[in-house]
């Protein structure tokens, strides 16, 4: 093995020309992350910097190629030959140093420069044609945090306020009023000492006691949330709450703490998306998402929300929660055994009670199934929205919606899914909510640019070969069939962005025969002779075969 041989050779040709770092590098033109960095950079003070766009392109092949940290991915672009040239450094050339990218992401590239790397890549897949956001898939996934689940304190916080609160507030005092209650008073507001409180002493106490709330906190990383579900392990995470197109590419995503509920990060993630894209008619997310004040926040900006079916939580062996029906005439609830329950009251979280006759009750035969209060009334609530939720409901049965909730599997569940075996998001090493949350966008980023380099390089070379199918045996008689067939075949390929994936599937399959008839269309006479000689070997066949079979 001779190991200390010199060649002189371009580091162009050392790298594949269907490379992905190639394919990035036509996609896009980085010169754009000039414009979005000029601020940060002063033009007549200070040394020399490495270049900004070096800087970026080193933590996209972090994120494309899954690499764990910057100080390996440091390494790698000193050995990696692609990477080099990706770069624009030559074999011999320095390469920046990672604490270097390290520093410049930590203290000079701000959250709003990751935002608008975000935003560039998305207009430039939506100025090539393959962006459809007319239908939005939301859902979250967790990263576990850079956090010992030994070192956790007990503390209590104030609880956080509902963003919707004051508009809940009015809605439930107007209901309140029009069943001739009497208004609650606003908590918000400091009362007067000249006004006499007649709220009893253990009522103050429990609005007191329910402003708080009891919660995990990391000593390590204080930012990050403690999570748990079902059989998993407790641990310390983040999470990711996203938004995506029927193609996969990610419009959207707020990072939160891991405690923190889907539906409470919902607000944010839909008023960004819908914010950026007026035209999203359709809203599809899981049953987490199904709430009196989603469904209201969907329907009233006239979109719809297709969403699963959520099993309400109802005593266990009793009576089924379709036994008792509203009747919205006589605003009453009619229970199993055919009797009326009355309207009581609307509490503050805008769930109006209805309550039977205790004097009934006490004698109904199926009491065990219904209540087990010991003053033998039952009581059922309906949340003053629930008309949107029944909208919600409506839509689940209609043909499209419901199809559109089954893509979730290959949409939403599938960019989480490569993100985290593909682009090492299973965990983080950062720490603070401004780092994860940049590290979770540019993430996004490298995979939005992955799959938009790919798709357009395969449309160009779909292209190309339908190109030179066409033009250099056109008029032939003999191959004018197998052109009119790759024809067929590129242009269903070319409108690969609007495919199923099992359709991709056969359009892959089906690119070989491109290659083949070029070949051959380039072969000329001697592929006409080929096709005689062809024809003539079957006719001696077939004449053996009639002779054995007389």
């Amino acid at each position: 093995m001779e190991r200390d041989v010199i060649e002189i050779v371009g580091i162009d040709s050392l790298v594949p020309k269907e490379h992905l770092l190639r394919q990035i590098d036509d996609a896009v033109d980085f010169n754009k992350l000039y414009e979005i960095v000029e601020e940060l950079y002063c033009e007549d003070n200070g040394r020399p910097s490495i270049d900004p766009v070096v800087l970026f392109k080193m933590v996209l092949i972090q994120h494309l190629y899954g690499l764990p940290s910057l100080r390996r991915t440091a390494e790698e672009v000193s050995l990696n030959v692609a990477y080099r040239w990706f770069l624009g450094y030559s074999l011999q050339e320095e390469t920046p140093h990672f604490s270097t990218v390290s520093y410049n992401f930590r203290h000079r590239f701000t959250t709003a420069t990751v935002e608008r790397v975000f935003a560039w890549i998305l207009d430039e897949i939506a100025e090539a044609g393959y962006l459809s956001p007319k239908a939005v898939f939301i859902d979250g996934t967790h990263i576990k945090a850079s956090a010992n689940t030994k070192k956790k304190v007990k503390e209590k916080i104030p609880a956080a306020s509902k963003h919707y609160a004051k508009e809940l507030m009015e809605e439930v005092n107007k209901d309140r009023e029009a069943h001739g209650k009497k208004p609650f008073d606003d908590d918000s507001k400091p009362t007067t000492p000249t006004k006499r409180n007649n709220t009893s002493k253990k009522k103050l106490a429990r609005r007191k006691k329910e402003k708080t709330r009891t919660v995990t906190r990391s000593v390590t990383d204080p930012a990050c949330g403690m999570f748990v579900k079902g059989d998993h392990k407790r641990q310390f995470a983040y999470e990711a709450h996203t938004a995506c197109d029927k193609h996969g590419f990610v419009l959207e995503a707020v990072v939160t703490p891991g405690n923190v509920h889907d539906s409470v990060a919902f607000d944010d993630v839909y008023d960004k998306v819908t914010e950026s894209f007026p035209e999203v008619k359709t809203i599809v997310a899981d049953a987490a998402y199904k709430t009196p004040h989603i469904c209201k926040k969907v329907f009233e900006d006239k979109r719809i929300l297709s969403t699963a079916y959520k099993r309400p939580q109802t005593m266990k062996g009793g009576h089924e929660w379709w036994k008792y029906v509203y009747d919205e005439y006589y605003d009453c609830i009619i229970c199993p055994e055919y009797q009326i329950l009355h309207y009581s009251t609307t509490n503050r979280d805008g769930y109006r009670e209805y309550k039977s006759d205790p004097k009934i009750c006490a004698q109904c035969p199926t009491r065990e199934l219904c209540t087990r209060s010991k003053d033998c009334v039952k009581t059922v609530q309906r949340h003053i929205w629930k008309d949107y939720e029944e909208l919600a409901d409506d839509a689940r049965y209609t043909p499209k919606y419901r199809d559109l909730y089954k893509r979730r599997k290959e949409t939403i569940e599938r960019v989480f899914a490569d993100a985290k075996e593909k682009h090492a998001m299973r965990y983080t090493q950062y720490r603070g909510l401004a780092q994860v949350a940049n590290w979770v966008k540019l993430k996004f980023v490298a995979m939005n640019l992955k799959k938009f380099a790919k798709w357009k390089w395969k449309e160009a070379y779909n292209l190309l070969h339908f190109l030179l199918a066409y033009f250099l045996d056109a008029r032939n008689p003999v191959h004018r069939s197998t052109v009119g067939r790759v024809s067929r075949q590129t242009e269903t390929t070319c409108k690969r962005s609007s495919l199923k994936k099992h359709d991709r599937k056969k359009v892959e399959r089906e690119d070989s025969v491109i290659s083949d008839a070029c070949d051959c269309l380039a072969a000329g006479r001697r592929a006409e002779r080929c096709d005689h000689t062809a024809a003539s070997v079957n006719q001696l066949n077939r004449q053996k075969i009639h002779e054995i079979s007389l």
